[in-house]
């Protein structure tokens, strides 16, 4: 009999450790007096990368002046010099950003451009004009295809398209439905290609409250974030889809026990 209380015991001292084990691995952002003690502050900035695609819009007193500097949709090089006769509401044409990083701008030519922020490729544009216009123009530069794909254990898997120029790894999980209940958070995988086409997979433990000073806590552009499932989800995924062979093989087990158990009477 003490036998049985102390086993009984043991028994459910193992399942209250294993529930708050399964508890604390489903909370993020854990010990986050790691946030209040850091001193050093990081200010994200996206960074332009070939594949990029940028509208750049040019703009002065003299809508005239700048119109060479820009074209829309269905206007080759030659006519962007030319007003925009019936093309008030076409498309701003993108840019897109080539192997090496450069895009090709009306009359200035191919522009390095890989590397910079937003707010530097305007400066840089704004100053390679300066020698054609009489005044400075506003040059606004916006990337237009920022897109990252969310895979695995979460409510809503696939790629999504943003305009904001920075996303959390929290933001991409919460447009994505969040993770589920049986996903692996200590261990989220981000597969992200460097401008010179190497592919790497960084591990990130979103339980922890110090993922916010990860580098890797903004996505950039084609990012792929993987969310695994737990074993239980695993277990429990492969056992319903063989649930009809057990319940067969239980079947044919307990037909074959009653015949035995007949034969013997």
């Amino acid at each position: 009999m003490k036998i049985r209380k102390v086993f009984c015991m043991l028994m459910l001292s193992t399942l209250l450790v294993s529930g708050c084990t399964s508890y604390q691995k489903s909370l993020y952002l854990q010990n986050e007096q790691v946030l209040n003690e850091s001193l050093q502050g990081q200010l994200y900035d996206f960074r332009i990368m070939p594949k990029d695609e940028l509208t750049i819009l040019v703009s002065t007193t003299d809508p005239e002046a700048s119109a060479p500097f820009y074209r829309k949709i269905g206007q080759n090089k030659e006519s962007s010099s030319n007003s925009n006769v019936g093309m008030d509401g076409a498309k701003l044409l993108v840019y897109l950003v080539d192997n090496q990083g450069y895009i090709d701008f009306p009359v200035l030519g191919n522009l390095k451009v890989m590397g910079l922020t937003n707010r530097e490729c305007e400066a840089l544009i704004r100053e390679k004009l300066q020698p054609y216009l009489k005044e400075v123009p506003n040059v606004t530069v916006r990337t237009s295809n920022y897109k990252f794909s969310v895979l695995g254990e979460v409510g809503k898997p696939g790629t999504y398209t943003t305009d904001a120029e920075k996303v959390t790894i929290f933001e991409a999980l919460a447009q994505a439905g969040d993770m589920t209940l049986f996903s692996v958070r200590d261990d989220v995988q981000l597969l992200r290609e460097d401008s010179t086409g190497i592919r790497r997979v960084y591990h990130l433990d979103l339980t922890q409250a110090n993922v916010a000073q990860s580098p890797y806590f903004y996505l950039q552009q084609n990012d792929v974030v993987y969310v695994k499932p737990t074993k239980a989800k695993v277990n429990s995924n492969t056992f319903s889809g063989n649930a009809s062979m057990w319940l067969t093989l239980l079947s044919v087990v307990t037909s074959i026990t009653t015949f035995v158990l007949a034969l013997t009477k």
